[in-house]
């Protein structure tokens, strides 16, 4: 049996040939190209350095997700493509299954963690020893917890619930970003797997998508579609759409709010600082909250009767939609409740479209200070806004917040 194994349901881009239980080729990149640019080329290149014969393979296996939604379209599409091409079935497998795969043999529980942000993972709960009550079982796999999103706390108290002492092992994108949580929560021993094993490895996939089609379970190209777990595109769209909630930050926002601006600014604000901004009585931070997303983030301080923006922050994605001009009429609003008459922030000068919706609310340039942001040094220009009555034009167009 011969299986072509496709992973892009994270940062990493895999592919795999896995024939009669030896694994032919595999190429993995964990870069900073984009799937659409790897992926094909990728399969190309194991094509012609195995001389291999596409219409050979008995089936094309897949992650059909969770993950990113942006991964897991391309690989749905190139699979389909391939199925309808080759008039091969799809074998499409859960995510954290194919990631628990990597660590066949442990004798411990397996425990994937995929980033999915606001604290929250995609996870599931896996062992090879023996046959826990209600697992669900391929091959030596056993499923204790099939793959869902959660909040790391509520996995937390997921696994120290179980009734076993067995060792943890987590692997994943999200143990960077939750390792020193966990550590410090859970109470069973555990530890995290090495960089050989820690992230999607089509080889991985494709021996799993093994054990499924031996069982039967497969589907066809037309009948293939990703699994996200949460909102589809068109549901988030359509959130969006709608508009993003403005509310002031929590003190268990400080974390994502950080992590946010650490993803926008070069010399970013830290998780004390949010903190911080809550304790005073003359600060403030209001965030944008989309499908329970924090997408942005506003600071202010009040100082003599002026209000200073310490910062203003939108995702990247989240750009051009108009939640940059929400958040900043948000955070004058708040402003005038702290007592302020006049606002005042810096912008980098060559961010052009910030300034541009500054000054389509009212601010206007009263002043350089020269070389006043690093990371790249650049100058910053100082704007005001003298008369609150004359905001809220909402005419600026190109709005990159």
């Amino acid at each position: 049996m011969k299986i072509l194994a496709v992973d892009s349901s994270g940062l990493v881009a895999s592919v795999a040939i896995v024939e009669d239980n030896v694994m032919t080729a595999e190429y993995t990149v964990n870069y900073k190209k984009t799937h659409s640019q790897t992926l094909l080329p990728m399969l190309d290149e194991i094509k012609r350095m195995t001389e291999l014969d596409l219409s050979s393979v008995d089936a094309i296996a897949v992650a059909k997700g969770p993950g990113s939604f942006t991964g897991l379209r391309i690989g749905c599409a190139t699979v389909k493509g391939l199925g309808f091409a080759l008039n091969k079935p799809i074998i499409a497998v859960p995510t954290a299954d194919a990631l628990a795969m990597n660590a066949w043999g442990y004798g411990g529980l397996v425990c994937p963690l995929m980033d999915a942000r606001r604290m929250q993972v995609y996870t599931g709960i896996y062992s090879w020893e023996g046959s826990p009550e209600n697992a669900r079982d391929f091959g030596r796999l056993h499923i204790i917890m099939q793959q869902r999103p959660m909040s790391v706390s509520e996995l937390i108290g997921k696994l120290d619930a179980l009734e076993t002492e067995e060792k943890v092992l987590f692997l994943g994108d999200g143990v960077p970003v939750y390792e020193k949580e966990i550590t410090r929560k859970l109470k069973r021993s555990c530890e995290f797997a090495p960089a050989h094993m820690g992230r999607q490895r089509a080889g991985a996939l494709a021996v799993l998508a093994g054990i499924y089609y031996e069982k039967g379970l497969t589907e066809t190209a037309e009948e293939h579609k990703p699994e996200y777990l949460r909102l589809s595109q068109a549901e988030r769209e359509r959130a969006c759409r709608e508009g993003c909630v403005i509310r002031p930050m929590k003190e268990e926002d400080a974390e994502e709010v950080s992590r946010l601006e650490e993803r926008v600014f070069s010399m970013p604000w830290r998780k004390k600082d949010f903190l911080e901004m809550i304790e005073r009585d003359n600060m403030s931070c209001l965030v944008a909250e989309l499908d329970g997303e924090i997408v942005g983030q506003a600071g202010i301080r009040e100082i003599a009767g002026d209000i200073e923006l310490t910062n203003v922050a939108i995702a990247e994605e989240h750009r051009r939609k108009g939640f940059g001009r929400k958040l900043l009429r948000a955070a004058i609003e708040e402003g005038k409740r702290l007592g302020g008459t006049q606002f005042t922030l810096e912008v980098r000068k060559g961010n052009e479209a910030a300034v541009r919706l500054y000054e389509s609310e009212g601010f206007k340039s009263e002043g350089v200070r020269k070389d006043f942001y690093e990371k790249p040094r650049e100058d910053a220009l100082v704007m005001w806004l003298r008369d609150c009555g004359e905001n809220a034009s909402g005419k600026a167009s190109g709005d990159d917040l």
